[in-house]
């Protein structure tokens, strides 16, 4: 059976620099976004239900602008719920779907990267573990400045749209607070694949 393990934080938080960083310790990770972006393709799962949603104003020559969406949804709350609603589900059976080919391969844990994890203050029964990037509102509202080419105003409604990641702490087998020092982190990081490994 293969083990599976969450790996969650807000925006901006670390999670992409934390996920490169198991892939390199040879963990298996899936990207809950990269999914959801797969899934708004033409032909995709959701494609279809996202433009009967939203209309064709979300669309640039025919594909779904995740601009336009991220706009739309990340300053009305339930235009991100019906989105949420349409786009959550497919993406977990995606992961589903990819933990089952990864256990078949012989595969002995994987490492789901998903901001979605443990929201409203209850954690899936299908994780073995869960691994929670902090970072202060601050800093994360640099690096999506910097990475994102937003405005701060924009990164704080991406930021204000995701739930508190302090109220999943007591939900993580790990807490990793990664306030800037990249060679704290990283350490930290190989720490937590250390014990996956074991």
């Amino acid at each position: 059976m293969i083990r599976i393990y969450g790996l969650t934080g807000g925006t901006g938080s670390g999670k992409t620099v934390a996920a490169t960083r198991f892939e390199q310790h040879g963990i298996c990770v899936i990207d809950a976004d990269k999914a959801g972006h797969e899934l708004l393709e033409p032909g995709g799962g959701a494609y279809q239900q996202v433009v009967e949603q939203f209309g064709p104003d979300v669309l640039t020559h025919g594909r779904v602008d995740r601009g336009k969406l991220g706009h739309l949804v990340f300053s009305d709350e339930a235009a991100r719920k019906k989105l949420n609603a349409i786009v959550h589900p497919l993406i977990f059976q995606v992961i589903s779907r990819r933990c089952a080919e990864l256990s078949r391969e012989g595969h002995r844990a994987v490492i789901i990267d998903a901001a979605l994890l443990a929201e409203n203050g209850v954690r899936e029964k299908w994780l073995d573990g869960l691994i929670l990037i902090t970072a202060p509102r601050d800093v994360r509202v640099a690096r999506l400045v910097a990475a994102r080419l937003i405005t701060p105003r924009q990164a704080q409604e991406r930021i204000e749209a995701q739930s508190d990641p302090d109220k999943k702490r007591p939900l993580a087998d790990w807490v990793v607070d990664n306030n800037g020092d990249l060679e704290n982190f990283l350490a930290t990081i190989d720490a937590i694949a250390g014990e996956i490994h074991a």
